[in-house]
């Protein structure tokens, strides 16, 4: 037992006062003469032995009645440990889409926050945060109308992001107790490798689950090689059932344009066609009816106008591969000799390219050093015969690259970064059996660029990277079969396209990414991006003539968003959210270590409250204490 106020207790030493009186209490008695006090001795003797038990009687009431009363006023109580602590409670609501999915007819971010309501006290200080929003020491009562309409967000955190800034929001102090309360569906990408939570909170687990686990999904979109007057979209979806059409439609803008029935496989999956125009603009929208996750029903995407890519090159031979590698399709090829080139002519192109030159004049030099500070790419070429302190001239003022010795041994390109940005998507694994092009004749070389293509011995064929490009050795029939190999294509397919960077089909929020627009700002103009209802200025770098517009903490919506300046629509842009939310697999809660799972959160503050509840005495005590009182007076009337 426990008491609220110890200090009253060393009132009880003042039980002794009463003993001490009883005992030391001095009676006189006065003798009066009897005629005969034979016959009264006896009398005497019980009168005396009665009177002395009631006052004994009187003397242990009384002492226990004052030692009720002091012991009340002491406040006695019992509870656990825990309950005497001060609390810190910290509640993480996962917010995020796949809390989408429904239990009797509410999603269950909507049920956790009914829930929520309901069982935390009104008047109880804690902590909140989602995925994206912090409260700290608020009252349920403060953020009541902000969770009844929270919005579901496209992040997710890890039980170990949740954890730390679970750490951040808590105290230092070691005499509180450290709550944290994780409220979520709990799906798998929620852990990493060896994720464990700390040990010095006390973590409740809350797992909320939905009725029906399947949910359908528009993954992605996709363009395939059509005729000329039609262009195939492809359509990616996931999670449906073998027995089952789902209906999907597109649209253009607001229009209705097409629709069609998706039919999965055995592993849930489907791929869906969709025949659209060449060469028209289209601001598309899928949309499918799904009883699952709402967020991933909509798919957006956008196809502009295509935009050439400028490419002029110089020359010093026959140079008709370039023809069949940059087609008038997609590029605006310009050729030149040197003697022939006017430097002019390079203003607002997007790759200059330099093929089999014997050197460099400082003049072009000059103009080539301002036209990759403006953000154009160069690809350099050399010729066997070339002046190599022209070129070493111009290239070690672009990352430290420099022409060396001679190797006049044959070799054979064997080696490809895979990983290098150039060649992304265009192999599906490392190949192991490749026709490498070989040279008879290349240059040493020093660079910071990184390696692309890399001989046998180590040495470099392709240097590149940030818009700029450079071979090491001639690539003219006689020194090479490059022209011949299927590197070719790929390679200076898109050495030249990462000079623009076009818009693609789609975007994911979240994700950083850059696009180039055709634009020549003012001093003081900028670009905007806007939908209905929503608008933002990107991060942007504008070159003499295309801005770059880099994308990455917005939009945070999903959507067809417009390209603006001063009011003018360039080009639109679609985002889309990321589709990791949209498999529903779940955690085994159970096995996390240092953490302790709950059915719900009624039983989760019922388990909160036990543990923080005190038992106390006092009025116990206040009832004994009248209950001696009353026995005193019984005492007193009734024992003689």
């Amino acid at each position: 037992m426990q008491f609220k106020h110890p200090e009253i207790l060393w009132a009880l030493f003042l039980l002794v006062i009463p003993v001490i009186i009883h005992l030391f209490q001095l009676r006189r008695f006065t003798k009066t003469p009897f005629t005969n006090v034979a016959m009264l001795q006896k009398v005497v003797s019980e009168s005396r032995k009665s009177n002395s038990l009631k006052k004994w009687l009187l003397l242990f009431t009384r002492l226990l009645l004052l030692a009720a009363i002091i012991i009340a006023f002491a406040q006695p109580f019992t509870a656990m440990v825990t309950a005497l602590k001060e609390k810190e409670t910290m509640v993480y609501l996962d917010d995020s889409f796949s809390m989408q999915a429904k239990d009797n007819g509410l999603t269950l971010l909507e049920k956790a926050v009914q829930d929520l309501i309901k069982n935390l006290d009104a008047e109880t200080n804690f902590s909140f945060f989602t995925n994206e929003r912090t409260f700290a020491d608020i009252r349920i009562k403060d953020i009541q109308n902000m969770l009844l309409s929270l919005p579901y967000s496209s992040k997710q955190l890890t039980l170990d992001e949740i954890g730390l800034k679970a750490s951040t929001l808590f105290s230092t102090s070691n005499a509180t107790t450290k709550n944290l309360i994780i409220i979520s569906d709990f799906q798998q990408r929620m852990i990493s490798d060896g994720a464990s939570m700390d040990s010095t909170q006390n973590t409740y687990l809350v797992p909320l689950r939905a009725r029906e686990t399947q949910n359908v999904a528009i993954d992605s979109v996709f363009l395939e090689d059509g005729t000329t007057d039609q262009e195939s979209l492809g359509v990616l979806l996931s999670g449906g059932s073998e027995d089952g059409n789902l209906p999907i439609s597109l649209y253009n803008g607001q229009d209705l344009i097409a629709k069609t029935a998706a039919k999965f496989s055995a592993n849930g999956t489907a791929k869906v066609v969709f025949s659209i125009p060449s060469n028209q603009e289209i601001n598309g929208r899928l949309s499918i009816l799904d009883n699952g996750l709402g967020y991933d029903n909509s798919f957006y995407f956008n196809i502009n106008a295509k935009e050439k890519i400028k490419v002029v090159a110089v020359t010093g031979s026959d140079s008709d591969y370039l023809d069949r590698l940059y087609t008038n399709d997609e590029f605006e090829l310009k050729k030149f000799t040197l003697n022939q080139l006017d430097y002019s002519v390079l203003d607002g192109q997007n790759v200059v390219l330099l093929d089999n030159l014997k050197a460099i004049p400082n003049n072009l030099q000059s103009v080539l050093r301002t036209f990759r500070d403006n953000g154009g790419t160069l690809i350099i070429a050399p010729s066997l015969e070339s002046d190599l302190s022209s070129y070493n001239t111009l290239l070690s003022s672009l990352e430290a690259t420099r022409y060396m010795d001679t190797v006049t041994a044959a070799s054979q390109v064997t080696s490809i970064a895979y990983g290098h940005p150039l060649y992304h998507n265009v192999f599906e694994s490392e190949v192991a059996n490749f026709q490498y092009p070989t040279v008879k004749e290349h240059f040493k070389m020093q660079s910071r660029l990184p390696k692309i293509l890399s001989l046998e011995g180590g040495d470099a064929f392709l240097w590149g990277g940030d818009g700029l490009y450079v071979f090491s050795a001639s690539l003219e029939q006689e020194n090479s079969n490059f022209k011949n190999s299927p590197l070719i294509v790929p390679t200076f397919y898109n050495m030249a396209h990462s000079s623009l960077q076009a818009p693609g089909l789609y975007h994911t929020l979240g994700s950083t990414s850059s696009i180039d627009i055709t634009a020549n700002l003012g001093n003081d103009d900028i670009l905007q991006v806007s939908k209905e209802g929503y608008e933002f200025i990107p991060l942007q770098q504008a070159f003499p003539n295309r801005v770059r517009l880099t994308f990455d903490q917005n939009p945070t919506e999903d959507g067809i968003y417009a390209i603006q300046q001063n009011g003018r629509s360039l080009k639109n842009i679609s985002f889309n959210y990321p589709r990791k939310e949209s498999q529903l697999q779940y955690l085994d809660v159970d096995n996390l270590p240092y953490t302790t799972t709950q059915d719900s959160i009624a039983s989760l503050f019922d388990r909160l409250e036990a543990d923080s509840n005190i038992t106390a005495y006092w009025k116990w005590f206040v009832i004994l204490a009248l209950l001696l009182a009353l026995i005193e007076v019984i005492i007193q009337k009734f024992v003689t």
